[in-house]
């Protein structure tokens, strides 16, 4: 069995849960079927052991460098990357007039979590890559389309998104990166921008850089920021890449984790660039992005758990340790460490935060697929939790799986030591945990007057009502909606939002929950280990993981403003 993903589980989740196969009766996905949605996770599943997990160990040792004048990366990442391209996975979720296959966005997102889990960092290159273009597609004009986009699907450039700058971090009001017009229609870009993923690098023929920036003149705030779009070179009406523009690479930032993806300071001067749509609606753009990334990011941490997980499992199964507490015999041999409790605990938390998170990351998925006004309003309220929860919880599994392997976690000789560290970055990707926790309940749970809330709560109701085990997460689901209500009583964002981030993990575990009662439905009567396992994974977090829920509601009732009141200067 692969210590990478497990394919018993896509299947499940899949076919079983979802049942992709029925959105085969859309006319978007007509050409597709069960089978070829099988040979997509099959060449995935083959292409992630074959040329994406070898060199995951390699590519953290030997990072990429810079020489002043170029980038220098480890070969593996650009013959892997080479081999992805050529599979169509590139553009696979895309429509077929940019030379996309159309397949579902939930199975092309359970194909790449393949390679997000043989190797993170590698794997980030096509994922900014692809929504970089995806963006263009919505928002571009033809020729930027034809000119950038339809290049980066075929595999010939690649692309980021650039909004930190090193005063800013994720303060967006605060950017200064210029764009002051030119007479030809363009403008030219000048600043500074941090934290850029993949910011350069000798992978692509040029790199397609998505740029905020504040057109001259315009006024302080996100509201004015504008998009652009600035290559690392020129690039000609015929495509052919011509000299450089004015981007340059100021220096690499060197992380804990994710240390095979260049992560860039560049600087721009005089850049020319092309504004996409209007000026002053920049933010509204990137956000097509920035929304598709924090699922991405999300789904990565779910991978990264994931395969800790399969990794601490095998090795919990094979390591002969210690003995049962009711073993009398000091010569009797020792016991897989599997055998004793706390191990036994740990594997099954992990189990239930990765598979749990799978599951969400998936359901996320498939509501773009199903794609209407409720369901895409279920969606805007799940982002934020399809990002922060696995970040947080799923790294928890890596983190366990450091301590089931002992002291041998702690080594490099094992890979649980880099699966943590490469999973904890996932907590500040695309918005830390506080922005996501601000962005739920500042934001997505007051929009349309709580439509969307409520909607949430009432899908978990209908499938809580239904399961034995459901009474529990029922009380939660209306605790949570009296909760909100009472934060929000007076109005008053100070007192509701100082401890959003314990709302952002009440109401993560809640949606947790209900996706293993309803993951249960699909098991229903259905015999076998795994949906035992399935059985004993969803009563656990039930019973040990969801009353965590109740201290964090009680603190949020009491609307405690510690956190908002105390003087820095006691810190």
């Amino acid at each position: 069995m692969s210590r990478i993903l497990s394919r018993r589980d896509l299947d499940f989740l899949l076919y079983e849960w979802l049942g992709v196969e029925a959105l085969t009766s859309r006319e978007r996905f007509a050409e597709h079927s069960r089978e070829t949605f099988d040979a997509f996770l099959d060449v995935s599943a083959r292409i992630a052991e074959r040329d994406f997990a070898p060199h995951n160990r390699r590519a953290d040792l030997v990072e990429p460098t810079f020489d002043g004048e170029r980038v220098t990366i480890i070969p593996e990442v650009a013959a892997a990357l080479a081999v992805f391209n050529e599979s169509g996975l590139l553009s696979a979720g895309l429509d077929a007039e940019v030379g996309g296959l159309q397949l579902p966005h939930v199975v092309a997102r359970a194909c790449f979590m393949w390679f997000q889990a043989a190797n993170i960092a590698t794997a980030s290159y096509p994922m900014l890559s692809i929504g970089n273009a995806s963006l263009l597609l919505a928002h571009g004009t033809p020729e930027q389309i034809e000119t950038y986009a339809k290049p980066i699907l075929d595999g010939r450039f690649t692309g980021t998104m650039c909004l930190s700058e090193p005063q800013a971090g994720s303060s967006l009001s605060d950017v200064t990166t210029r764009a002051t017009p030119s007479p030809d229609g363009s403008y030219r870009v000048t600043g500074s921008k941090m934290w850029i993923s993949g910011g350069d690098h000798e992978l692509s023929e040029t790199i397609v850089h998505l740029v905020l920036a504040r057109v001259a003149g315009a006024p302080p705030g996100v509201k004015s920021l504008s998009l652009f779009v600035v290559p690392k070179h020129h690039v000609a009406a015929d495509g052919t890449v011509g000299e450089r523009n004015g981007v340059a690479l100021s220096g690499l930032n060197h992380k804990m984790g994710y240390r095979g993806t260049t992560n860039a300071v560049l600087s721009f001067e005089d850049a020319t660039g092309y504004l996409v749509g209007q000026e002053g609606h920049g933010l509204a753009y990137m956000f097509h992005m920035m929304n598709e990334a924090r699922i991405g990011v999300g789904a990565g941490a779910v991978a990264l758990g994931y395969t800790g997980y399969l990794h601490a499992l095998d090795y919990a199964r094979e390591r002969l340790q210690g003995r049962p507490v009711a073993a009398k015999d000091p010569a009797a041999p020792p016991v897989p460490i599997v055998e004793h409790p706390d191990v036994r605990r740990m594997l099954l938390a992990s189990k239930a935060y990765v598979e749990g998170g799978l599951a969400l990351v998936l359901y996320a998925a498939k509501l773009l697929d199903e794609s209407s006004a409720e369901n895409d309003l279920l969606l805007d309220v799940l982002t934020p939790i399809v990002k922060a929860w696995p970040s947080q919880w799923c790294r928890l599994a890596n983190d366990h799986a450091i301590q089931i392997h002992g002291g041998y976690g702690y080594t490099r000789e094992y890979p649980v030591e880099q699966f943590y560290r490469d999973n904890r970055l996932n907590s500040i990707h695309e918005g830390t945990d506080g922005i996501q926790g601000l962005d739920l309940l500042g934001r997505k749970v007051l929009m349309k007057d709580g439509a969307g809330l409520a909607l949430l709560l009432d899908r978990i109701r209908d499938v809580a009502r239904r399961s034995e085990l459901g009474e529990r997460v029922v009380e939660v689901a209306d605790r949570v909606a009296t909760t909100t209500a009472k934060l929000w009583a007076d109005g008053n964002p100070t007192v509701a939002l100082a401890n959003s981030t314990a709302y952002l993990d009440a109401v993560g575990h809640l949606v947790i929950a209900w996706m293993w009662l309803s993951q249960l439905e699909a098991v229903g009567d259905k015999t076998g280990d795994f949906y035992a396992g399935k059985r004993l994974a969803a009563r656990y977090f039930i019973t040990h993981e969801l009353p965590r829920t109740g201290p964090l509601l009680d603190l949020l009732d009491s609307r405690d403003t510690l956190l908002a009141d105390l003087d820095p200067a006691t810190l």
